[in-house]
C-alpha cells in the first residue's frame, strides 16, 4: 500500500510561505533556517506529486495547485490544534504593547497570524505611547512590546525602520508669512520630540494646531486641512501628500521599531516570532 501520510510540520512550512510571501520570514517565523524550510517543502512537493511555490527573483508565488492545495493545509493544522486542544486544558495568557505610531492598518492580520500560530493562547494586545508601554514593560506588566526607538534603551530587536514624512491634506497650502501649523501627539511621544527639535535647527517657524492622543486622531486632523504632520508612510490617510520637499522641511530619518520581550517559554517565544516575522513581511511589501 502507498504511503499516503503528509508531514504536518512541512505543511505548516508551506502555509508560513503561502501567508509571509517569503521563504526567509517562514523559517523566522519557524525559528528554523532557511534551507530546513525549503527542504520541507521540497518533500511536501515530492510526497503530492506536484509544485505547490513558484519562485521568482522578487518574491514567492502559488502554482494553481499550491493555491488549491493551500485551504487544505490550513484545514488539516486547524484539526491537529483542535486535536491537542481537547487534551490540554491550559490557556496561556501574552500580553503585548504595541506603540499607536507603530499598529498600522495590518494589525488584524498580524493578531490572526499570532492565533494561527497557537488558537489556544489568549492574545492581549494594549495600545499607547512608546514611553507609557516601556514604563509598563519595565514594570512587568507587559510581556512583550512594539515601539519606535527610544533613545534611552538599546535592549530590544529591530525589526525594520521606517522612512517618515510631512504630510498634509491635498488640498491644504500654507499661508505665506505664518508659523508652519503642525498636527502631532501630545508629549511625551517621541515622533513629536524629533519633529519638532528638527523644525527648530532647521530654523522654522512652527506652531499648534492640534494635539491628539493617537496617530487616527493626528491623522485625521490632518485631513480636515489643520496643518502637517510627521508620520510613516504605513500610517497614512487615503490621501495624504507629501509636502516636505515643496515647503523646504528638514528630512526626517529612518525611525527603528524595535521589539523588546522577556519570554522564556517556547509557546511565547514561537507566537511572538510569528508576529514579528509577519510584521516585518508587512511593512516590507
Amino acid at each position: 500500500m502507498i504511503e499516503r501520510a503528509l508531514d504536518l510540520d512541512a505543511v505548516q512550512a508551506f502555509v508560513r510561505i503561502a501567508e509571509l510571501g517569503s521563504f526567509t520570514r517562514a523559517a523566522e517565523a519557524s525559528r528554523t533556517t532557511q534551507s530546513a524550510v525549503s527542504l520541507k517543502l521540497k518533500r511536501l512537493e515530492e510526497r503530492l506529486g506536484c509544485r505547490l511555490v513558484e519562485r521568482t527573483p522578487r518574491r514567492v508565488e502559488l502554482s494553481a495547485q499550491g493555491l488549491t492545495f493551500l485551504a487544505h493545509a490550513r484545514k488539516l493544522l486547524e484539526i491537529q490544534e483542535h486535536a491537542f486542544a481537547d487534551f490540554t486544558a491550559v490557556r496561556q495568557r501574552l500580553i503585548i504593547g504595541i506603540s499607536d505610531h507603530v499598529a498600522g492598518p495590518e494589525l488584524p492580520a498580524l493578531i490572526a497570524r499570532m492565533n494561527a500560530q497557537d488558537p489556544q493562547m489568549v492574545i492581549e494586545i494594549r495600545i499607547g505611547t512608546t514611553g507609557d508601554l516601556l514604563q509598563s514593560y519595565d514594570r512587568r506588566e507587559l510581556d512583550a512590546v512594539i515601539v519606535r526607538f527610544d533613545a534611552g534603551r538599546n535592549d530590544g530587536e529591530v525589526l525594520t525602520e521606517e522612512k517618515m514624512g510631512w504630510f498634509a491634506a491635498p488640498d491644504w497650502t500654507h499661508p505665506a508669512g505664518e508659523p508652519l501649523p503642525i498636527a502631532t501627539m501630545a508629549e511625551p511621544c517621541g515622533v513629536r520630540i524629533m519633529a519638532l527639535q528638527l523644525l527648530d535647527e532647521a530654523g522654522v517657524p512652527w506652531r499648534e494646531s492640534f494635539v491628539g492622543g493617537g496617530v487616527t486622531a493626528v491623522s485625521a486632523a490632518v485631513m480636515a486641512g489643520l496643518g502637517v504632520s510627521a508620520l510613516a508612510r504605513r500610517m497614512l490617510p487615503f490621501g495624504a501628500v507629501e509636502v516636505g520637499p515643496k515647503l523646504g522641511l528638514p528630512a526626517l530619518p529612518r525611525l527603528p521599531v524595535l521589539l523588546h520581550s522577556r519570554v522564556k517559554d517556547d509557546r511565547s517565544r514561537d507566537a511572538l516570532t510569528a508576529l514579528a516575522a509577519a510584521f516585518r513581511s508587512a511593512v516590507q511589501s
